[in-house]
């Protein structure tokens, strides 16, 4: 099997950038802290920008596949690339102060986010299941040593340790059901996986599939497989708990999507019913839930497995216009949950507090911060001019028009809900008086630049989403049998 290599360049690249990230980091000098920090965050950086402009260079306009089937390198595979390098960029450059501050190996820290991104660019490529669980798995292994990285940190450490076991529980369960799935297909490749589940559809298929929904579902952190995420979110480090929220539920929605496109769209009316409670569920327990929280990240932990649930909204349709809907409402929901985590970064830094009444006054301290998480909140919250206006709708339409009007209309009702608790947070900002008269914040010129351009997509998707819409439908084209079924 012939195999042109420079099909893969972009993840080489990206592994090796994860390695040189850590030399930097070993061959300076280990008294000079700051140095470390800065030139291990600037490697990492500069290496991301390279890697999605050699990941655009180097992938055809026509897609292809390699090793028979095992990873398709197409339009689909760079939207998710780009995306990931992206979210990076950003956890990197809002995470420098932290880093800086907290981590005594800043190259560990930056070169364990390049090589999470390096997970998430093979899980939106993988076309068999194994090399989706080994790409998932390093993914996961990442973020279980991220999570729990601030050493001393008790809550860091009892986080890491929930999220460790958990997570092997959780691949576990889905090993299991690949293997029963292989045993009915007798084969891992998803396209021959769609034509002998048609053939063979049979109860060791239906446990199989339902056993790695699971393991989705945990990745996901969909009810009743989102125990975990309250206290990952609460106990890791600020920056990390933004790579949770952010890249490890866009990758697994780019495998899920291309599992149920490629393997299983032939017996997904089956599921369709299931997937749609699962959806209902998720928002609304996500929802209901986030309205008793006091600490801001517990808050966004519960306000992400509600927008798991919307998301989930779009993948129950399962149409071309929902396959679209799905992918803009992630590039959307990216940028906006993004924007949010740098702001509670930065006070964090500030103030070392993480309560939401601690957010009282943060209007005077920095304008730009205010500013910056209540468009992101708003944007969450699906408000008109921002990204979530314009990407729900689109979701919450592609479900009424595949006959899911009451789930339209409960994820309707669950978006108005969770306004309350996003206003709370801007009410604390602009109108509650603080107890001691703010100090002014003072922003680092990387913090800075990042808030802007978060701000900037998440306005700039909400008003012209033409330019992402484009990319989107380029990338569900890819996709053909999802496309020929709608």
């Amino acid at each position: 099997m012939r195999v042109d290599f420079s099909l893969l360049f972009p993840e080489m690249a990206l592994a090796a950038l994860g390695f040189l990230v850590l030399v930097v980091d070993l061959i300076l000098p280990q008294d000079q802290v700051a140095r470390r920090n800065a030139a291990a965050a600037a490697v990492a950086v500069l290496g991301m920008v390279a890697v999605g402009a050699l990941a655009v260079v180097t992938t055809p306009d026509r897609g292809t596949s390699v090793y028979g089937g095992l990873l398709f390198i197409d339009a689909y595979a760079l939207l998710f690339k780009l995306l990931f390098l992206g979210v990076g960029i950003a956890v990197v450059l809002m995470s420098a102060e932290y880093v800086g501050r907290v981590i005594r190996h800043p190259g560990e820290f930056y070169g364990l986010v390049v090589f999470s991104v390096l997970g998430s660019a093979l899980m939106a490529s993988a076309g068999e299941l194994l090399t989706a669980y080994v790409a998932l798995e390093l993914l996961s292994f990442c973020l279980f040593v991220l999570v729990g990285l601030t050493r001393g940190d008790r809550r860091s450490a009892e986080a890491s340790t929930k999220y460790i076991l958990l997570g092997a529980i959780s691949s576990a369960v889905m090993l299991y059901g690949i293997s029963l799935l292989y045993g009915t297909a007798g084969t891992t490749v998803f396209p021959e996986m769609g034509a002998q589940f048609w053939a063979n559809f049979s109860p060791t298929v239906i446990v199989g599939f339902a056993m790695l929904l699971a393991g989705f579902g945990f990745k996901l952190a969909l009810v009743p497989f989102h125990l975990w995420a309250p206290d990952v979110y609460e106990g890791a480090p600020t920056p990390v708990t933004a790579l949770v929220a952010v890249l490890s539920k866009a990758a697994t929605f780019a495998l899920l999507l291309r599992f149920l496109a490629e393997a299983s769209l032939s017996t997904f009316d089956e599921w369709q019913l299931a997937l749609a409670v699962l959806a209902a569920l998720t928002m609304t327990v996500g929802t209901l839930t986030a309205l008793a929280q006091h600490n801001i990240k517990r808050l966004f932990a519960y306000s992400s497995i509600a927008q798991v649930g919307f998301v989930m909204v779009g993948v129950v349709a399962m149409t071309e216009a929902a396959a679209n809907a799905v992918l803009l409402h992630l590039v959307g929901y990216a940028f906006s949950n993004l924007a949010a985590f740098a702001v509670i970064v930065s006070v964090e830094a500030k103030t070392r507090k993480e309560e939401i009444a601690d957010y009282a006054g943060l209007s005077t301290a920095s304008p730009l911060m205010a500013m910056v998480l209540t468009a992101a909140l708003f944007s969450l919250a699906g408000l008109p001019i921002f990204a979530g206006f314009i990407t729900k709708f689109y979701l919450f339409t592609t479900a009424a028009d595949a006959g899911y009007l009451w789930l339209a209309v409960l994820a309707i009702a669950n978006s108005v809900i969770s306004l309350y608790y996003y206003l709370r947070i801007v009410r604390e900002m602009y109108i509650t008086e603080p107890a001691a008269a703010p100090e002014r914040i003072r922003l680092p010129a990387a913090s800075a630049g990042a808030l802007w351009a978060l701000l900037a997509g998440t306005i700039a998707i909400g008003v012209y989403p033409g330019p992402v819409a484009a990319a989107v439908d380029a990338a569900t084209d890819a996709l053909g049998p999802f496309v020929g079924a709608s």
